[in-house]
């Protein structure tokens, strides 16, 4: 606490009104400067507005995705609250793409370089235009941790904001979302339900604006975000439209003018401890495997030292709480009604299970955040006690052994076991994993082996929410296994292994896999084994031959090229690593 006050007060007495315009006076300072000028009184500045400190709004507004439809009218709540505390905002795009609308198709392989492509952009807009500090409203799976990561390499002072959850579908009374709609493709293929039942479920899943409805990935994001503290209290946990994400956003422009004068910036709170905070969240909440790919990246765009090992060292110790889709029953806006995520990182902050001396972007440490934290309303169960939790270490298992020497992650509820050993059933894409789940192939006993899908190989690491959809809903949940060195999903369920490192294309163990092998997934033991012998894997490494990449060009291939290892976050700005 001593090392974050102190930081604090050194930063505030350095800080003067000069200070606030650091970036943007070398822009348009000074009679050399008056074409600048010259080219903002037509964007809408005023003359008084050239005094001001510029803060960027990063809109990921697109007509591309539901996760992002309402963004740009919060992006006009942010420049309010910005404008009404001095500031001038300006609010620029930046990209972003759909998952649900692209899985299981070659689409989606864009997917994880978007985040890349995303953090890109927020740099080079901000480091062009002399933005003095930044607010990024951020709504789908990896616009999120992109901006996240752009705001680090900055080092600016900055607020996330979350674009809100979506409200859940109704399907004769019961609540469903997009992930009920893969589930429901694998029970059409079962004849378990018919033509006109899908039309059905697929026409009212998504009822509006918002993110994914369960804790998937985008929710998971944004609670590791607000735990890492660089969001106010609770704008992970508010409902895309409504009053409460309105007043988040105008908020968050207050509060990045407030971290301006006291000199607070990105890694500043970034810190290790805080990455170890939101780990503790996403566990306690039942998150998305992508948490630790994103933020593996993150930490890095940061400067911290993060990696795979620290998410069992702190899943030994904390439980999983909330009973959340995909595994649980409840949708987010289930929690949103109950208080949110507040109540949670006190009840966390109190077991002595989160950091509270790190700093926040209110200003104040996260313990003086949660000091007057409300409780859940009793006889709720979207959250449990730690007397009673849904499991009581972590559901995020990185494994190793002979397949994954560098580490693979699983995403284990405990629903479906602890211990899988099966025979493999090798595919070379998801596309063909999918049609052989679909038409029977795949049968009760199997390892599904997905190779040649990892960061370089795909290139971009696909999800595979289409095919651990597809064995949900033929009701192979328990009776197959999924391993690949792709990702997943954060709607995927069942007994999955992502992340498998070294991937395929780069020589990995996986890629040497074939039909009939026996393979052991062991959760308790963290172990992933190719059970043949060790002679074997080595005459079949020996023989084995690079495929030749699928793209020569383009945003693909350049990805391919930079991209590193998923074990280390698939960033592509490393210095050979």
């Amino acid at each position: 606490m001593k090392t974050q006050q102190s930081k604090r007060k050194r930063s505030t007495a350095k800080s003067n009104s000069n200070d606030l315009r650091a970036y943007s006076s070398i822009v348009v300072d000074g009679p050399e400067r008056a074409a600048s000028r010259a080219m903002l009184y037509a964007v809408g500045f005023k003359k008084d507005d050239f005094k001001k400190p510029q803060v960027g709004v990063v809109s990921t507004w697109s007509q591309v995705t539901p996760c992002n439809i309402h963004i740009d009218q919060l992006a006009v709540n942010v420049a309010m609250g910005i404008n009404e505390a001095g500031g001038k905002a300006v609010v620029f795009n930046t990209i972003t793409i759909s998952d649900g609308i692209s899985m299981g198709s070659e689409g989606m392989k864009y997917s994880l370089v978007s985040r890349e492509v995303i953090a890109d952009s927020i740099e080079t807009v901000a480091g062009c235009e002399g933005f003095d500090g930044l607010v990024a409203i951020g709504g789908c799976d990896k616009n999120m941790p992109g901006c996240l990561i752009g705001l680090a390499r900055l080092n600016r002072p900055a607020v996330f904001v979350y674009g809100g959850t979506i409200l859940p579908g109704d399907y004769h009374g019961k609540p469903v979302d997009v992930v009920s709609v893969f589930e429901a493709v694998g029970q059409h293929a079962a004849g378990k339900i018919s033509d006109a039942e899908l039309d059905d479920i697929e026409s009212v899943a998504i009822p509006g604006a918002g993110s994914c409805g369960g804790m998937y990935t985008a929710n998971t994001m944004a609670s590791a975000i607000e735990a890492l503290g660089m969001s106010l209290p609770n704008s992970s946990a508010q409902a895309a439209v409504s009053k409460d994400k309105e007043n988040d956003c105008e908020r968050a422009g207050a509060a990045v003018l407030n971290l301006m004068k006291l000199g607070i910036r990105p890694r500043d709170i970034m810190t290790k401890k805080a990455f170890e905070n939101s780990i503790t969240l996403i566990i306690a909440l039942g998150g998305s495997t992508n948490a630790v790919l994103h933020l593996l990246a993150m930490a890095h765009a940061a400067g911290v030292k993060l990696t795979i090992d620290d998410f069992t060292r702190i899943g030994k110790r904390v439980p999983v709480l909330a009973d959340l889709k995909p595994s649980g029953k409840y949708v987010m806006a289930e929690l949103v009604k109950i208080g949110g995520t507040v109540p949670l990182m006190k009840m966390l902050l109190d077991q002595g299970l989160m950091h509270g001396d790190c700093l926040t972007v209110t200003g104040k440490t996260m313990a003086e955040n949660l000091k007057n934290a409300p409780r859940y309303p009793a006889g709720q169960d979207v959250i449990r006690g730690f007397d009673n939790p849904i499991k009581k270490n972590s559901h995020l298992v990185v494994l190793y052994g002979n397949l994954a020497s560098t580490g693979a992650v699983a995403k284990i509820s405990g629903k479906e076991g602890m211990r899988f050993t099966g025979k493999a059933i090798v595919f070379e894409s998801e596309e063909k994993a999918l049609k052989a789940i679909l038409d029977g192939t795949v049968k009760k006993g199997h390892v599904i082996v997905i190779r040649y899908e990892g960061p370089k190989g795909g290139p971009g690491m696909r999800e595979m929410l289409s095919p651990t959809s597809a064995i949900m809903g033929k009701g192979l949940g328990k009776d197959v296994a999924l391993i690949t060195d792709g990702r997943f999903s954060g709607g995927s369920h069942g007994f999955v292994v992502g992340h498998i490192t070294p991937e395929a294309y780069v020589g990995g163990p996986l890629a040497i896999v074939k039909n009939g092998d026996p393979i052991t997934i062991d959760a308790e033991k963290r172990e992933l084994s190719l059970d043949i012998l060790a002679a074997e894997i080595k005459a079949r490494l020996k023989s084995w031959k690079q495929p030749r990449p699928r793209y020569t060009a383009g945003v693909l291939a350049k990805y391919a090229k930079l991209v590193t290892s998923a074990h280390l976050g698939a960033v592509t700005d490393s210095a050979g690593e």
